[in-house]
């Protein structure tokens, strides 16, 4: 597989994690998270979604199959490299990754969710969302645009413009507004992936913000109670929709490393038995 030019790649070994950035984002949102899982000894791999990083018009056009594509691709590479791999998404990235559960559930450990969005009811989101479930066609939905809210769903105004200058620095593109064609293509995503909940056995962490601006905390609730795993929520109380950058960044990394940690600790441990029955029969 072809690594596109703003996926990011960090650290090395055996134990694997697979990081999805969200709709109209880039790997730049997982960097922070990437780099704290590196230093902690995981091979981490962020990459960038079909129909990101370019222009607005290739956003448009890329279909949620597209998407999942390329997160699927980066699974299926880290599963070859590596014994174990966790995969975290950030909003529509965690809405692909519970699909990567639900379709390769033994490449796929456990589950880091971060601002899952099923659903884009917060407050940033304009009136005209709530007409999406009954568009029909995505050359409907085209018509519409979606401005990004002022914070970017940051709270913190100095983290805000950082992001900005990074993505920026890095080649990337900060959408000014998201294409409704890309909007209607999350909708049809969601709805696969909540149609694929009642399989998910793996543990889940799920990390949301009680002031998303995107996604109401109803989405974490609603996987917390339709997933058939052990579901850790974590309710973030000074943070915005971007949590993996924001004011609790820290706490989201300190969160998901003690859940990796625990995750490939006892799959090690059940290979030890297993080789330990091996070896006895």
């Amino acid at each position: 597989m072809t690594i596109q030019d703003q996926s990011y790649r960090v650290g090395s070994g055996r134990l694997g994690v697979v990081l999805l950035h969200g709709l109209a984002g880039s790997p730049v949102e997982m960097r922070y998270i990437a780099n704290g899982l590196a230093r902690d000894g995981y091979n981490v791999y962020c990459p960038e979604l079909a129909g990101h990083g370019s222009r607005a018009q290739d956003l448009a056009t890329s279909t949620w199959q597209d998407w999942y594509k390329s997160a699927e691709d980066a699974l299926l590479m880290m599963a070859a490299e590596c014994d174990t791999v966790v995969v975290g998404g950030l909003s529509t990235g965690a809405v692909l990754a519970l699909l990567l559960a639900a379709n390769h559930p033994a490449k796929v450990a456990g589950l880091a969710l971060y601002s899952p969005t099923l659903w884009l009811n917060g407050p940033n989101i304009p009136w005209y969302a709530r007409l999406f479930p009954i568009i029909p066609t995505k050359r409907i939905a085209e018509i519409f645009r979606f401005p990004t809210p002022q914070d970017l769903g940051i709270k913190d105004a100095r983290l805000r413009e950082f992001i900005k200058n990074s993505v920026t620095a890095s080649g990337g593109n900060c959408q000014v507004v998201t294409p409704g064609g890309a909007v209607i293509e999350h909708r049809w995503v969601s709805a696969a992936a909540r149609q694929a909940l009642h399989t998910i056995t793996q543990p889940v962490l799920i990390l949301h913000a009680r002031e998303d601006g995107y996604a109401g905390l109803d989405n974490a609730t609603y996987l917390q109670e339709n997933l058939k795993g052990g579901v850790d929520l974590v309710v973030l109380e000074d943070s915005y929709h971007m949590a993996t950058v924001d004011r609790q960044r820290g706490l989201v990394l300190e969160r998901t490393t003690a859940f990796a940690s625990r995750i490939f600790s006892a799959l090690s441990g059940q290979a030890a038995v297993e080789s330990d029955l091996a070896i006895a029969a």
